[in-house]
């Protein structure tokens, strides 16, 4: 997967220097969540959850890009965790497997298939982070002792792996830089934002979907431009999403920064955390994580499917260009400056909004919409923000875009809605099946 993975490394340096470099100063604290004070349904001490382990392995792995490959996190998280899904289901049989065909094994060590299948995706799909995935890999090893069942786990969460990797192949990740994006002229077209002069990934809208029919979740379009609402929205982005607004309240502007972080890693830790709170299973959590980053990967190839069908341009061209967009109602300012750094990817949908609501929904399918918990962001160090339920964080996610200055308000109205219907459908796959 280098071919995207590895495209345009200014985009993820740039966007490093505004999202207030803080990955360094949280790893102590995300990085151990998984083993520390874990309870049991009773209030027993319980042994610290492999899938929880090696879901923040992944998301460690993954600091270095924050703001680089959020695509990339959403498909990297569902292949890991189908496949450790798939593998304590070959052990012992609960849920329908992402995919089928793999031998029962129920003499396995479930702690060692679910780390070698971890192993196994992580350092395929993210070989320069091999040496952090091979040093989880050999502690986690370590504290199992040797014998068939350790012996039978490796090979059960090696097949896992190789199964979902060979499935996933051919998905068309790889060709998600082609056709290259050419603006063409005219008002509400998408133009490079600086300091770009691309588009990221047009193809990802043509990637094979985890779980979803694409068609099912299709968008109606951005609004006509000539038209009162989209003045309203104008004028709205224009008064809360300027750098300098006198509009926007303290804690909006801590909403705007705070859900500036990845999608993928935001949600992860969230549910992370939350499962942890609940003492779930190994198994639980493999389907939960596994729905989870399912419903985040197809949002964000059904919502690059209409980023780039519908072409809208972002905030700060159109309040720049609005002298053209034959709205009376709408007023240019060449010197407009956004909250943020707008993302280089067409404005319509949010899928900041598609992702926060399609895990949501996930999330609220498997633990309900009534649990609290304090949640932290790798772009605002040192801000803990708390939360009941799901609902209130994805609104939030969805929000911050318009404070920030990035996103029209229907861009993120209309992403609520697909990622609803996106995380509702995801949440009815892999059923028990006893």
């Amino acid at each position: 997967m280098a071919a995207f993975s590895t495209t345009r490394r200014a985009f993820g340096t740039r966007l490093l220097r505004v999202t207030f470099l803080a990955a360094a100063a949280m790893a102590a604290v995300t990085g151990t969540q998984a083993e520390d004070g874990m309870q049991g349904r009773h209030g027993q001490p319980a042994r610290a959850n492999p899938v929880l382990h090696w879901n923040n392995v992944a998301a460690e792995a993954y600091k270095p890009t924050q703001g680089f490959v959020p695509l990339a996190q959403t498909r990297t998280f569902s292949i890991m965790h189908a496949s450790i899904h798939d593998a304590l289901n070959a052990i012992e049989r609960r849920y329908k497997p992402y995919t089928p065909g793999l031998p029962a094994a129920p003499r396995a060590s479930a702690d060692a298939a679910v780390a070698a299948a971890a192993r196994q995706v992580l350092v395929q799909l993210i070989p320069d982070q091999a040496a952090l995935v091979e040093a989880a890999y050999v502690q986690a090893l370590n504290s199992l002792g040797d014998g068939q069942a350790k012996t039978a786990g490796i090979a059960t969460g090696q097949a896992a792996a190789l199964a979902t990797l060979a499935r996933r192949q051919a998905d068309g990740a790889d060709q998600a830089t082609q056709p290259v994006y050419v603006p063409r002229p005219g008002a509400g077209e998408y133009q490079f934002t600086a300091p770009f002069d691309f588009a990221n990934l047009p193809g990802w809208g043509r990637v094979q979907p985890f779980a979803i029919n694409l068609p099912d979740h299709a968008l109606e379009g951005p609004l006509p431009l000539t038209g009162r609402a989209y003045a309203r929205d104008f004028a709205q982005v224009k008064l809360i999403g300027q750098d300098t607004s006198s509009t926007r309240t303290a804690e909006q502007t801590e909403i705007a920064k705070f859900w500036y972080e990845d999608s993928p890693l935001a949600w992860n830790r969230i549910a992370n955390t939350v499962a942890q709170k609940r003492g779930i299973d190994a198994w639980e959590a493999a389907r939960a994580f596994t729905l989870l980053n399912f419903a985040m990967a197809d949002g964000f190839i059904a919502g690059f499917d209409a980023k780039y069908h519908f072409r809208t341009w972002r905030p700060i061209t159109a309040i720049h260009a609005a002298a053209d967009d034959g709205n009376p109602q709408t007023e240019a300012d060449g010197s407009w400056q956004p909250l943020l750094l707008t993302p280089p990817v067409p404005d319509y949908p949010s899928t900041h909004m598609v992702l926060g609501w399609a895990a949501a929904e996930v999330l609220i399918d498997v633990f309900g919409n009534q649990v609290r918990y304090d949640t932290t962001s790798l772009t605002l160090p040192g801000v803990t923000r708390s939360y009941r339920g799901f609902a209130q964080p994805a609104e939030e996610n969805g929000l911050s875009r318009i404070y920030a200055g990035i996103h029209f308000p229907h861009a993120v109205r209309d992403g609520r809605h697909q990622g609803r219907s996106i995380g509702q459908a995801v949440a009815d796959t892999l059923p028990r099946v006893r």
